[in-house]
């Protein structure tokens, strides 16, 4: 039986490897449902490509263009948030790959726990925001949430059945500016930000890789996946992306997985888990890599991942409102309506204005999401 496999932003970049995953095994698995948020034109070319049974657009007004494209075609058309929660619940569905970018993907992988169904997780906002309410929702739903992130599916792929682990290692490319000055790091562009050393990703993790929020967010994203504390997670830069992390031991052995920086290895691993699927992606070639190096990540220049520890350490709604408030500074950044450093300013700010609650309800994780926009957009408009 070919696993069914849903793609939530199967526009994106994790999307769209997913699918050359699912093309280069059509034995093993089908396209049941795609999504996107606003690329219409691409899920059209996507849906007559490998007709799974249900397309969803979450931008309601592109929905009729996405009907009248698949009119011809027996493939089920949906728009609108409710839509994408729903689609989740499809009874034949096995995997739901959860790659939307930021808050929006909190809601449907919450469904999709709910209805019983292996979470293959890329969306790392919905741990940074509600970690510690999705943790429960798997545990009470026995749903079992696989990391697709390249670092946390190298730490799961190292980890051993009841061994204690000491700590686990993040590694860090750095980013485009990992040798920039603070005198430099202020007269930098959105084109220059954009362009990642190693890997190919969409522009709001991109933006995020570069000012190392993407790493923060990382951190707080293994504690609730591999329930390790604070102190636990350590994160080293090295520049190469060959090791993509690491786990030590009690005993002080290192385990690490090393590849090729293509994502389309985690996502894979993630949909044949716990086997090994034969892959045509490039292998390593050790006699290229001749120099791996290691340095410590400068929290004064980045201080979005101090931020992250810092919102980690407080813990209840405090990693929602730094999601929040990224969400609203990155959009802003892409606009050129804020400095790069002037995004951790304000996110900074905005974890001092908004409520701190200790044990969030989900209701609080939406009021407070909200009040954490409203208050980065007004610092945006008051720091021109």
């Amino acid at each position: 039986m070919k696993k069914q496999i849903a793609i939530l932003g199967s526009t994106g970049s994790i999307g769209t490897q997913a699918l050359q995953v699912i093309e280069e095994h059509p034995d093993l698995y089908e396209a049941y449902a795609l999504t996107a948020n606003n690329r219409v034109d691409l899920l059209i070319e996507q849906a007559r490509k490998f007709l799974p049974e249900a397309v969803v657009i979450a931008n309601e007004e592109k929905y009729l263009q996405l009907k009248e494209a698949l009119s011809d075609l027996p493939i089920k058309v949906y728009a609108g948030a409710d839509a994408l929660c729903q689609i989740v619940e499809s009874q034949p569905i096995d995997i739901v790959l959860a790659s939307m970018v930021g808050y929006a993907g909190l809601r449907p992988t919450m469904n999709a726990i709910k209805a019983g169904k292996t979470i293959a997780l890329a969306n790392k906002e919905t741990l940074v925001v509600a970690g510690e309410l999705i943790n429960a929702l798997a545990n009470q739903y026995r749903t079992p949430i696989l990391p697709v992130d390249s670092e946390h599916s190298a730490i799961f792929q190292c980890l051993e059945m009841n061994t204690p682990v000491e700590k686990v290692i993040l590694t860090a490319s750095g980013g485009p500016f990992r040798t920039y000055t603070m005198e430099q790091l202020q007269q930098v562009t959105k084109a220059q930000a954009l362009k990642h050393p190693n890997w190919e990703m969409g522009a709001k993790i991109t933006i995020d890789s570069a000012s190392m929020m993407n790493k923060g967010f990382e951190v707080i994203e293994a504690k609730w996946l591999f329930g390790v504390r604070p102190e636990q997670i350590e994160v080293v830069v090295h520049p190469q992306s060959v090791i993509h992390s690491m786990v030590q031991f009690e005993d002080g052995a290192v385990k690490a997985q090393l590849g090729m920086p293509d994502m389309r290895l985690p996502i894979q691993y993630a949909f044949s888990y716990p086997e090994r699927v034969k892959s045509s992606f490039e292998r390593l070639d050790f006699a290229k890599v001749t120099d791996l190096t290691f340095e410590q990540p400068d929290t004064k220049r980045f201080r979005n991942l101090a931020l992250a520890y810092e919102a980690l350490h407080q813990a209840g709604n405090m990693p929602c409102i730094v999601n929040a408030a990224n969400e609203v500074v990155v959009a802003a950044f892409l606009k050129d309506n804020i400095s790069f450093l002037g995004m951790s300013d304000v996110i900074e700010k905005t974890m001092g204005r908004v409520a701190y609650i200790k044990e969030p309800s989900y209701e609080d994780y939406v009021a407070t999401d909200a009040e954490a926009r409203c208050i980065a957009e007004e610092l945006i408009i008051n720091s021109k």
